[in-house]
């Protein structure tokens, strides 16, 4: 992942996804470059979040930018579960087109070569049997949606599913 932390870069990137959603060849459920590629809502082993030594890192969502030209920067985007659980970006985050970030729960540091966003919460955020992820844009308009059922979504039971490719 290709992180960039300048004020043209910013500009930059948000006059690009203007462009490219105002004009967006690809139809999608709602205007962003930024979707789900998948959740790892079930974290391997028996659950635990203790921060010394749980599971919860391995608990993980793939965000990424689909946009085949637009820069997308994270900052001031949310990430919601069904029950209010909520982690915001507070930070300049870049994801060029192509780019994703994986957000994992429990605490750690946040790594560009490693295209890695701790939640610094060693709590759970997705349910094991069901729950919805809610992306929002930093304007507070929805990004991207998924509910999902255990039984239903996760055939092979790995407790991963894979949401937009």
């Amino acid at each position: 992942m290709r992180i960039r932390i300048t004020a043209a870069a910013s500009v930059a990137a948000a006059a690009a996804l203007a462009l490219t959603t105002a004009g967006s060849a690809h139809a999608t459920e709602y205007a962003s470059s930024l979707k789900i590629k998948g959740i790892q809502y079930d974290a391997p082993g028996r659950d635990s979040n203790s921060c010394a030594t749980g599971n919860t890192r391995a608990e993980y969502l793939t965000l990424k930018n689909y946009s085949r030209t637009a820069t997308v920067n994270l900052k001031g985007y949310k990430v919601k579960d069904a029950t209010g659980n909520v982690f915001t970006f507070s930070a300049n985050h870049y994801l060029e087109p192509g780019d994703y970030v994986k957000l994992r729960g429990g605490r750690g540091t946040n790594s560009d070569s490693g295209n890695v966003v701790y939640r610094q919460n060693c709590n759970f955020m997705w349910n094991n049997d069901k729950d919805t992820i809610y992306v929002y844009k930093s304007n507070g308009s929805r990004a991207d949606v998924h509910s999902y059922t255990k039984s239903a979504n996760d055939s092979d039971g790995n407790g991963y599913i894979n949401y937009h490719g």
